[in-house]
Order: C-alpha cells, then sequence, then structure tokens
C-alpha cells in the first residue's frame, strides 16, 4: 500500500500542477503574452499529470479544438489511473 499511497499522492500533486498550467497557458491566450509551449502541457501530463491536464482542458476550455490534446490527454490520464488501480489492487 505504500508505494500505490505515494503514487497517488504524486498523481494528484501533478495533476494540479498541470492543471493550473492550463488555466495560466489561457488566461496569457487572452492577454496575448507569452504561452506555455504545448510540449511543456504534454510533459506535465505524462509526468504525472494527466487527470488534472484533462480536467483543466475543460474547465477552462483550453486546447479543446487540438485533437493531439482530445485524444491525448484522456489516453495519459487513463493509463495513470489504470496504474494507480493497479497499485492499489496488487498492494503496492
Amino acid at each position: 500500500m505504500k508505494y500505490a499511497a505515494l503514487y497517488l499522492m504524486w498523481l494528484c500533486f501533478m495533476s494540479l500542477i498541470c492543471m493550473l498550467a492550463m488555466g495560466l497557458d489561457k488566461l496569457k491566450a487572452k492577454q496575448g503574452a507569452r504561452r506555455i509551449p504545448e510540449a511543456r502541457l504534454f510533459l506535465l501530463a505524462l509526468l504525472g499529470g494527466g487527470p488534472g491536464g484533462w480536467l483543466g482542458m475543460y474547465a477552462f476550455r483550453h486546447k479543446t479544438r487540438h485533437m493531439k490534446f482530445v485524444i491525448g490527454f484522456p489516453i495519459i490520464a487513463a493509463a495513470q489511473v489504470l496504474a494507480a488501480i493497479y497499485l492499489l489492487k496488487i498492494g503496492g
């Protein structure tokens, strides 16, 4: 259970970071300021922020017309959630 708990805490932390990054990028887009690169948003998602990035996409209505985000973020999020479920089941 120890590893599962650590992994879940990491997912929550990175999801918050990724969601905030999506919101910040949306704000910067509205202001015409320098944006967060898409590669960095994907990196945050891959590092554990998939669920938060996916939630942030729709909460901020940001990147919802970009197919690589519409398809990529849910796949990343699903893989991370499935990994968490697996760790919980095996008692990791």
